[in-house]
Order: structure tokens, then sequence, then C-alpha cells
């Protein structure tokens, strides 16, 4: 079982890596299929974006040959993400 990413305060685990690795592809061969910057590539596959254009995760997906549902997992059980509404920020401590 894959660690869910420390630093989210969230129930989701970001899969980028995990699809590259099942289709052999690295940042590069990502990104030249994508039609990324590799840099781009390397932090996407290295941590869970907040924010994700509509038309870089059209890239990914037709370069993967995945769903968009592929590249998140939901990990049930994880209590730790509350939204504060008025603020729109979380009450957990980094």
């Amino acid at each position: 079982m894959q660690a869910i990413l420390e630093w989210s305060p969230m129930p989701l685990k970001w899969r980028l890596a995990v699809l590259m690795a099942d289709r052999e592809m690295d940042y590069k061969a990502l990104g030249k299929a994508a039609g990324l910057h590799p840099n781009t590539v390397s932090k996407l596959k290295n941590n869970m974006p907040e924010r994700l254009e509509m038309t870089t995760l059209i890239k990914l997906c037709k370069a993967l040959q995945c769903q968009p549902g592929e590249l998140l997992q939901y990990i049930p059980g994880v209590e730790d993400y509350e939204e504060d509404e008025s603020t729109n920020k979380t009450n957990k401590d980094f």
C-alpha cells in the first residue's frame, strides 16, 4: 500500500508517478507526448498540485491514455481534513 502524501490535509493521493511508471514513461517522455515542459511534468509528478488547468489535465490524460479519476485516489478513513467555510482554510496544523 502506498503512503498518503504527508503534507496533504486531504484524503487524496496524487497518482501521476504511478501512471508514469506503469507506462514506463519518464518526465521527458511524458512532457514530449503531452506538449508540456519537462520541468512542469517533474513538478507535477513529485507534488500534488493545488490547482490544475483543464488544458493540462486533458494533455496528461491524452498522453497517458487515462481518465482524470485515475490521477487521484480517495483514501477512505482519513478524517483529518475539515474545511472552515468562512476562511476556506483547513484546520489542520502543518
